[in-house]
């Protein structure tokens, strides 16, 4: 097997995007818990947008997997909060990117990638989390469009998004076969929703649909075939959580590793401390690890490999990644002591935002169940 290595053009990537968001965003990041539109706007002026649909002129191209995983695993170790700006309005847009009518990319993507619209993902329910395919909004024919009507919930951006990717009910009983995707304005009428309260301040909401009316021109991709649009949405996106969650604890391993070098123990540094030298250096070793499952995911999606093999590499990504990235921030929070869990500590932030990457995008459970399913085949 021949080493993973990431060329002088991705290396220089890497350095552009740490030393502008060091520079440039965290300045802006303010942990509120609701869309920073400043933030998005500094991310689109400098192009970052853009970078994480792989594009690098006025209009995107459809994403690149290594670079959006590159991305997010810089800005983590940079600005949490700017990664996950970023990382709403990629997973948000991409449908549209993927499936909108021309008349709908050329509405909604150059306002997404510039930072001027925010975009949010709406696909989980109250009754359907990692069951996806078992959502009830209903998308019912209304003249030559369609009417919606229903909840959503857990939706990232929400509820303060210009422009939704919905995913609805077209044919009722058909489980994953009858769900269409919709892009929805949130000025819509009959469209509304209210912020929620989390561990971590995150923007994620509510959103009520009342009677919503669209346009046949809102319909992503084909009617009843939005749950292809979904899935080939989170098939990119899995690796790059996995890329944020190797971030964080890069950042969190550089804070422990510069902690124990200086903190004064029985005569000496802590590093000196067999037990915490053989800690953190079995911490690095799971980065690592972590990072090269991400990359070799990313890299297999690149490369146009088969679907089920992508989809296999990208749930391991994923899974090891996100759990590993809890494992290391709880022994980091271990190493530093009771200072760790002062509130505004780097460390007590980390811990906090960690967490719910082994839900989201699917949870840890569930990878499991796709891994397994690949290999052994049976359906």
């Amino acid at each position: 097997m021949v080493e993973f290595r990431l060329s002088a053009e991705h290396q220089r990537f890497v350095g552009w995007a740490r030393a502008t968001a060091a520079e440039r965003l965290v300045p802006l990041a303010r942990h509120d818990g609701r869309v920073n539109r400043p933030l998005l706007r500094a991310m689109g002026d400098l192009g970052l947008l853009r970078a994480a649909f792989g594009g690098t002129g006025d209009q995107p191209r459809d994403a690149a997997a290594l670079q959006l995983c590159l991305l997010r695993e810089t800005l983590a170790q940079v600005s949490a909060e700017a990664e996950t700006a970023l990382a709403l309005q990629g997973l948000g847009s991409y449908p549209i990117l993927q499936s909108g009518t021309p008349g709908c990319v050329r509405e909604w993507i150059p306002r997404v990638v510039s930072g001027e619209a925010v975009a949010a993902f709406a696909l989980s329910e109250p009754g359907a989390g990692s069951d996806a395919a078992a959502l009830t909004l209903r998308a019912e024919p209304d003249g030559a469009g369609w009417r919606l009507t229903g909840e959503k919930m857990w939706i990232s951006n929400a509820p303060d998004a210009d422009i939704y990717s919905v995913f609805a009910r077209t044919t009722p009983g058909a489980k994953s076969k009858g769900v269409t995707a919709f892009a929805v304005p949130g000025t819509a009428d009959g469209l509304s929703g209210e912020p929620l309260d989390m561990l971590s301040p995150h923007p994620i909401g509510r959103l009520v649909f009342d009677g919503v009316q669209v346009g046949p021109e809102a319909v992503l991709g084909e009617v009843d075939g939005g749950f292809a649009v979904a899935m080939r949405t989170l098939d990119l996106f899995r690796p790059s959580v996995g890329g944020f969650a190797v971030g964080m604890a890069q950042a969190a391993l550089d804070a422990t590793v510069a902690h124990a070098r200086t903190r004064q123990v029985h005569g000496g540094p802590l590093a000196r401390q067999q037990a915490v030298a053989h800690r953190i250096a079995d911490m690095a070793t799971q980065v690592e690890a972590a990072r090269l499952l991400v990359y070799a995911a990313a890299a297999a999606y690149d490369a146009g490999d088969d679907p089920r093999e992508q989809r296999r590499r990208s749930a391991m990504a994923k899974l090891f990644a996100t759990e590993a990235a809890q494992q290391v921030v709880d022994g980091c929070v271990q190493l530093h002591g009771a200072v760790a869990l002062r509130s505004g500590h780097l460390l007590e932030q980390l811990y906090r935002d960690v967490r719910s990457l082994r839900i989201y995008e699917g949870a840890s459970e569930i990878q499991r169940t796709i891994i397994a399913r690949e290999l052994i085949g049976i359906r």
